[in-house]
């Protein structure tokens, strides 16, 4: 510690060394004195002698301990004090890097907590997902592997210890408060081992309780045992009442676990092989300890090439990977937050860029300051970490507002998010990693803003600035100020057209016809436990009477049901046969919703030929469809498609042939990206299987505003059957709004940051015309004196302005259309060199070039010629 004694007793040391070589000057002018030369003659000498004597002090604290230290808390403070005096100067750099650092801190918060945070687990480096991607198919099931594969790779693995399997669905909850539906996940019992989390109460599954029979226990999440059942420490053996079944609580899990998908409940089961459907479940083990995840790749394929798997039944390939098992909750947003993290840095850029030219500007008003110190000795070094050290401060100060904006720009971007499209929202907050990532943005933001100023302002001839003052040394770095200006023009130029570009799809996407009219549409999600509605009779009883009590509410025009409806992200897709023995298309398949009579009318589907379904159309009545139009032309092209048949059975009955009795308008059921898909339509009274039955929506059409009835829809239900919960209720505007929520984001993100990089741009480019006015006084001066007129000044700084701008859109539009190929999975019927958008972006930076001109131009039009010619 005795060094940091030392560093608080510097003064009193310095100002020792100072009389001590004062001392040595004394003696010495006295020697020579005393040898007969006059006290003038004899101080000249002795100063000759014993040289510069600030270099000597500096050179004796040199040898010092601490000396660097010590240089550099000078040069802090003498920087403080330099910036006190150009408090202007220091607000408008620090609010500039302010708006870069914190935008760029804010998406960095994100990034941090969902992609680069790793899983609540322990070594979650070793968790991985073993899928088997299909390639060209109707689905995106995202990593996973069909119930056939999963038992084969379970039997032939060699590098996991161990591997598991789930499924999450909703359920209901009664028996506990009012009935209410909650995440369940189903469970293969090695779930819980391989994430090595085990319950704070009770205990985990066993292996022979994934058994039908046995599978009767639940494993509860913290805090639904808080909310539902009032952190009862006896929870354990409790019976709880899930889907109508009884089942008994056999743990609690810990605080902060929910995993997968925000879980509430865990229930067992077992996976089985079942030749009447295609699941495809996650699927995810631990990695031994000592194997990589290449060689479990490698281990994959081999797997793939010893068993029957590498194909489906149509012929689509299938692709083995092995990936993080944090893929599951962030792979579908990874590739849209780094876009917005290097549209963000963009923003930096512009701002460095912009304090830089400021740095420079003030920097050539400092060459007299700079060449005195120089011409007094101090090394081209000493003057460069002076300058960097001022950059610092602006730089460090920049961080620490950037900070502040960052704890309000995190909400707000979070606030512009779809609702649940940002996965791992609970890990995203400011915390050490992303204070010393702000740091670390810091500093190196200072070197990139602070390094070209400070080898420009150092560079410059000691006499020529001593002999022409400030003015001479302005005439130098006004090229690099220019190519500054340019630079933040063709990168702001790159985000104007990612933006545009985003708006542009989001306008067209927008524009887009569903196929049905959504205005004044209800729609409320039911799920039926197959537990307590165990036939498909039951299933339509409660179907019937909903559907009566929804038609006798005061306002509604029309009730109706579906079991999948437009864009609700789910669907049952499948394939047929034709009654004449004709093959499908190779891979077609059609949507095969289930409605009740009145859906099309309900929906505003347009009925193009034939009729809609009737209450009649029972299971009592010959079997009925209803085809899209698409249907009907791929399969009966120029044909009348009414009357003829097909069925939904490989091997079909009499009874099982459908008659087409009506075409419809196709509907875009996936989504409005995704284009109108083929349909058939059933009657629900005709449908068997409660498969197809269980999940029901009740369509309710208006006259008017639709948010009245909701209260009324949730009445009918709690009369119709108390103990079941409606899973959701919304408008059909707000479903089809949903559908365009991720792209909008997308837009208003980026229109955010191209916002900024074009107000940066505009500073940027006025400060350089506002510097090259003050510059070019004298000429311009002279310029008028000779007889210019107001235009023609006006002219030269307009043709700068554009100069700089046509540099900047050529170079910008270069690396736009690189860039923008980045956004081409984004865009919807827009390509990514789409040339309006770049003649839009282009022509707004002219304009801002031109509004940026206006204020220095009018500022010269003003300058009196012999004001002007009087100045130095």
């Amino acid at each position: 510690m005795n060094w940091l004694k030392q560093l608080f007793t510097r003064r009193r040391q310095f100002d020792e060394l100072s009389e001590e070589i004062c001392a040595h000057l004394d003696e010495r002018v006295e020697q020579l004195v005393a040898e007969g030369k006059s006290r003038k003659e004899a101080e000249h000498a002795a100063r000759l002698e014993f040289g510069n004597v600030t270099l000597a002090e500096e050179d004796s604290r040199g040898v010092w301990r601490c000396g660097l230290l010590e240089d550099l808390i000078t040069d802090l403070r003498y920087g403080l004090r330099t910036l006190s005096k150009n408090r202007g100067f220091a607000l408008v750099a620090v609010l500039t890097l302010a708006l870069g650092i914190g935008a760029n801190t804010a998406v960095y918060t994100v990034v941090n907590g969902v992609l680069l945070k790793p899983l609540a687990f322990p070594e979650p480096e070793r968790l991985f997902v073993v899928s088997f991607s299909e390639m060209g198919g109707p689905f995106n099931t995202g990593p996973s592997l069909s119930d056939h594969h999963y038992l084969e790779f379970r039997e032939q693995d060699r590098l996991f210890e161990n591997v598991a399997s789930f499924v999450a669905i909703l359920s209901n909850l009664t028996g506990a408060g009012d009935p209410v539906q909650i995440p369940v996940v189903n469970v293969t019992s090695e779930f819980f081992a391989v994430l090595r989390v085990s319950p704070q109460i009770g205990r985990g599954f066993a292996e022979e309780e994934v058994k039908p029979g046995k599978d009767d226990v639940v494993v509860l999440g913290d805090r639904l045992w808080r909310q539902r059942f009032g952190a009862d420490p006896q929870i354990v053996g409790k019976r709880v009442h899930l889907d109508g079944v009884s089942r008994t609580v056999i743990g609690v899990m810990p605080v902060g676990f929910d995993f997968p998908f925000h879980a509430d409940m865990w229930t067992p089961f077992t996976v089985s092989i079942d030749p009447h459907n295609s699941f495809r479940r996650p699927v995810f083990g631990r990695l031994k300890p000592g194997f990589s995840r290449q060689q479990a790749q490698a281990e994959l394929e081999t797997i793939a090439q010893r068993v029957p798997m590498d194909r489906e039944p149509d012929g689509r390939a299938l692709v083995a990977e092995v990936l993080p098992l944090k893929e599951l909750l962030v792979g579908d947003i990874r590739e849209s937050l780094l876009v917005f993290a290097g549209a963000v840095a963009f923003v930096l850029l512009i701002a460095c860029a912009n304090v830089a030219n400021l740095f420079l500007a003030r920097a050539a008003h400092r060459g007299k300051e700079i060449g005195l110190r120089s011409a007094l000795g101090a090394g081209r070094w000493r003057l460069v970490r002076q300058l960097l050290v001022e950059s610092a401060i602006v730089s460090l100060a920049g961080g620490a507002a950037g900070i502040l904006l960052a704890n309000w720009g995190v909400p707000a971007l979070m606030a512009l998010a779809p609702e649940g499209k940002i996965p791992r929202a609970e890990m995203i907050r400011v915390d050490a990693s992303v204070l010393a990532f702000t740091a670390g943005m810091s500093v190196l933001t200072a070197i990139a803003f602070g390094l070209a100023p400070a080898l420009q302002a150092t560079r410059w001839d000691v006499r020529e600035v001593l002999s022409f003052g400030s003015r001479g040394a302005t005439t130098r770095g006004q090229g690099m100020r220019t190519a500054l200006a340019v630079s933040e023009i063709a990168l702001a130029l790159v985000l104007l057209a990612g933006a545009g570009l985003l708006v542009k799809s989001f306008l067209r996407l927008r524009a887009v016809n569903p196929g049905f009219e959504p205005a004044n549409v209800m729609v409320m999600t039911v799920n039926l436990p197959d537990s307590v509605y165990r036939t498909g009779e039951q299933i339509q009883a409660f179907h019937s009477r909903t559907l009566a009590e929804l038609s006798r509410i005061p306002g509604v025009d029309a009730a109706a049901a579906v079991n999948y409806t437009p864009m609700g992200g789910f669907l049952i897709r499948g394939d047929f046969h034709l009654q004449d023995g004709r093959k499908l298309p190779p891979g077609y398949t059609v949507d095969k919703p289930c409605v009740s009579a009145g859906y099309f009318h309900a929906m505003g589907i347009r009925l193009l030929r034939g009729r809609e379904f009737a209450i009649s159309d029972n299971e009592t009545a010959p079997g009925v469809v209803v085809v899209s139009q698409s249907v009907a032309r791929t399969l009966w092209p120029g044909e009348d498609p009414l009357g003829k048949r097909i069925t939904m059975e490989d091997e079909p009955k009499a009874t099982d042939w459908l008659t087409v009795i009506g075409v419809v308008e196709d509907v875009r059921q996936q989504g409005l990206a995704k284009g109108a898909d083929p349909a058939i339509y059933e009657s629900y009274l005709q449908v068997a299987r409660p498969f197809f039955l269980n999940h029901m929506n009740f369509v309710v059409k208006t006259a008017s505003a639709t948010q009245p009835i909701a209260a009324a829809m949730r009445s009918v239900l709690r009369d119709v059957d108390r103990d079941q919960p409606v899973q959701s209720i919304a408008t059909m505007d707000a479903i089809v709004a949903g559908n365009t929520a991720e792209p909008r984001f997308q837009a208003r993100l980026l229109g955010v940051f191209a916002g900024l990089a074009l107000v940066l741009a505009i500073v940027g480019t006025y400060g350089v015309l506002a510097y090259s006015v003050a510059q070019r006084t004298r000429e311009i001066g002279v310029r008028v004196a000779l007889g210019a007129q107001k235009y023609n000044v006006f002219g030269m700084l307009l043709r700068h302005a554009l100069g700089m701008a046509g540099a900047g859109i050529v170079m910008g539009g270069a690396g736009a259309l690189v860039v923008t190929r980045v956004l081409a999975k984004f865009l919807f019927e827009v390509k990514p060199g789409d040339p309006q958008i770049f003649a839009l972006a282009a022509l707004t930076l002219a304009v801002a070039a031109v509004l940026a001109c206006f204020v220095p131009a009018r500022r010269a039009m003003r300058v009196d010629p012999m004001i002007a010619l009087r100045e130095e």
